[in-house]
């Protein structure tokens, strides 16, 4: 595999995929960022709810930007051991949890979700922050 950790959330939430990023790679595991891939480099820096907006306008059935985001995501999520959901995420993330499950992957979560639900059974992780999960890596 050519990660171990494929990282999804929300555009919105840059700053704490950024952080877990960091903090990942710093224990020297490989990571996919969403942030980092050759499609999103050039909005890395932009204000993430700015760009956001500008982004959801976009027909998700004909725009080729649309296209290549899609593509490069499930090619990587493809590639990765390991699936990280980072609260709070949108819809997409959530679609890209119920991939990585179906393609047998193991799925962690990192948040709190407090109400039930009971799709989340398909974390066999759940930590409540970042540094949870962090300092659990450190038990593997």
């Amino acid at each position: 595999m050519k990660y171990q950790y494929f990282i999804s959330s929300r555009w919105r939430n840059r700053d704490a995929v950024l952080e877990l990023t960091r903090k990942l790679r710093e224990k020297g595991k490989t990571v996919y960022c969403f942030f980092e891939a050759p499609h999103a480099k050039h909005r890395i820096d932009h204000n993430p709810n700015v760009d956001m907006e500008e982004f959801e306008k976009r027909d998700w059935r004909k725009d080729a930007y649309v296209k290549e985001v899609f593509e490069n995501d499930l090619q990587a999520e493809n590639e990765s051991e390991n699936f990280v959901l980072l609260l709070p995420a949108g819809k997409s993330a959530h679609i890209e949890a119920g991939i990585a499950y179906g393609m047998g992957k193991k799925c962690i979560l990192i948040g709190q979700q407090k109400e039930a639900e009971s799709l989340y059974r398909i974390f066999t992780e759940s930590h409540n922050t970042i540094d949870d999960f962090i300092t659990s890596l450190a038990k593997d």
